[in-house]
């Protein structure tokens, strides 16, 4: 691992996951380019959520992390974006009444364009063709001309993370998260439940709170706390060469930061501690994730930590859990332990989704939601066994009514997976089986 790290000496490593682009002048133009753009988010702004993501990793917070699996650019709208902050608003107050701690939200938005694929190519009816890897490379259609790597839709990505950050900004800032109002779109999420005597003790404590503080004079619609929210973004940092572009130096700190989310996390197909996804990331001083799998050792797990957290810094590193129901119990807990053995700072966070997945009998990729809340349940179990923090959850989820993931209380069967079923990548919890999760998880801590 070289010492002397720059925002370009992830070049000087292996890499993987990388499409193939046929015309590097056109894509070094690009880039360019896109060095001479203004940046998506501020010093600032990263800095407030590694400190709120430091109360995390001390147990005094609570980590929610979500959104699309791979946004894309066909999907984008004002009502797609009103729908996805409204439910992860709608699951914050869930989870902060459950736990009684403040939640962290994170999306997995305004950014999140690429995808890892198992394959580099894809075959149907005898025709070969590139896999599609997010359109922030190519298309999705299986068409010669859409599966060709265009350097083109590195500038499209910046357009549409840029639209999507200002408005999820105006929401987060301009009382569209009131409390008040999210608890009454939690009512009415109420009357749709088959057994709703839990969520409605929730939902008529909290607005017994709000009036008692109405009756002292406190006005919620007033106070800064209950009127306003923070929210930040994150995604995968696939492509290095798009993140390189968006790495600035805090003048005064002498840090990088890679600007072009607040926070960053590395797949479990790139986390190899001497490739280039690692190599790019321990430069940077923004939060940083990385995907646990069953295929991970103890030792690359700790030789990881060592190097992209050489200080122990709080807040820098989540690990995001990622197992499967069927595995979580066998895998998780001696990295827990090793971890914790090895007092190393870290969030822990649940990621229900990527080790569930499954072929339906009709050919659909999906996931059940009984699969999902399992290993949930099992990951709190695991921690509270070990003595540590379980400090977040990690969801591919929308705010639509997609018809993606089977059961909940509405009971989608795979006759229902072609109704609604819009995912450009993996199977994502529509909003109504997201928020079911967010009370069932927190009427579990609560007890």
């Amino acid at each position: 691992m070289s010492k002397n790290w720059t925002s370009n000496s992830w070049r000087n490593f292996p890499i993987k996951q990388q499409p193939t682009y046929e015309n590097s002048a056109h894509l070094k133009k690009v880039e360019n380019q896109l060095a001479n753009f203004p940046p998506l988010v501020s010093f600032d702004e990263i800095e407030k959520l590694k400190s709120e993501l430091a109360a995390v990793a001390n147990g005094e917070a609570f980590l929610l992390q979500g959104g699309d699996c791979a946004e894309s650019f066909t999907e984008f709208s004002h009502d797609n974006l009103k729908s996805f902050f409204r439910t992860v608003m709608q699951m914050t107050i869930a989870l902060m009444y459950g736990l009684k701690k403040p939640i962290v939200k994170v999306g997995r938005i305004a950014g999140q364009y690429a995808k890892p694929r198992s394959q580099n190519d894809e075959t149907i009816d005898g025709i070969t063709l590139p896999a599609y890897r997010g359109d922030i490379i190519n298309g999705i259609e299986f068409e010669k001309n859409a599966r060709f790597a265009d350097p083109k839709r590195l500038i499209d990505s910046y357009f549409y993370s840029a639209a999507s950050l200002n408005y999820l900004r105006s929401l987060a800032l301009g009382g569209y998260g009131n409390l008040r109002k999210v608890n009454k779109w939690n009512e009415e999420f109420a009357h749709s439940l088959n057994s709703k005597k839990n969520t409605e003790e929730v939902i008529a404590k909290v607005n017994d709170i709000l009036n008692f503080m109405k009756a002292c004079g406190l006005d919620s619609k007033s106070l800064p706390q209950l009127t306003t929210a923070s929210f930040f973004t994150s995604h995968e940092a696939l492509l290095l060469n798009y993140e390189e572009t968006f790495t600035r130096q805090d003048k005064d700190s002498k840090k990088n930061y890679d600007l072009s989310a607040h926070m960053l996390w590395i797949g479990d197909r790139t986390r190899h501690p001497d490739e280039a996804h690692v190599e790019f990331m321990r430069g940077i001083a923004n939060p940083i994730a990385f995907k646990v799998g069953p295929s991970i050792s103890r030792d690359d797990l700790l030789k990881l930590l060592d190097i992209l957290n050489p200080q122990n810094e709080a807040g820098r590193i989540t690990l995001i859990s990622r197992m499967g129901a069927a595995k979580v119990d066998e895998f998780l807990p001696p990295l827990v332990e090793a971890v914790k053995a090895a007092g190393r700072s870290v969030i822990w966070s649940c990621d229900p989704m990527h080790g569930n997945t499954i072929k339906s009998s009709n050919g659909y990729k999906t996931r059940k939601f009984d699969d999902i809340l399992n290993e949930i349940k099992s990951f709190f179990q695991i921690h509270s066994a070990a003595g540590t923090y379980a400090g977040g959850v990690h969801f591919e989820m929308t705010g639509q009514n997609v018809t993606e993931c089977l059961g909940g209380n509405q009971q989608i069967s795979e006759i229902n997976l072609s109704d609604r079923y819009h995912t450009h990548c993996d199977p994502r919890l529509n909003s109504s089986q997201s928020v079911e999760l967010a009370f069932m998880i927190a009427q579990d801590l609560s007890k």
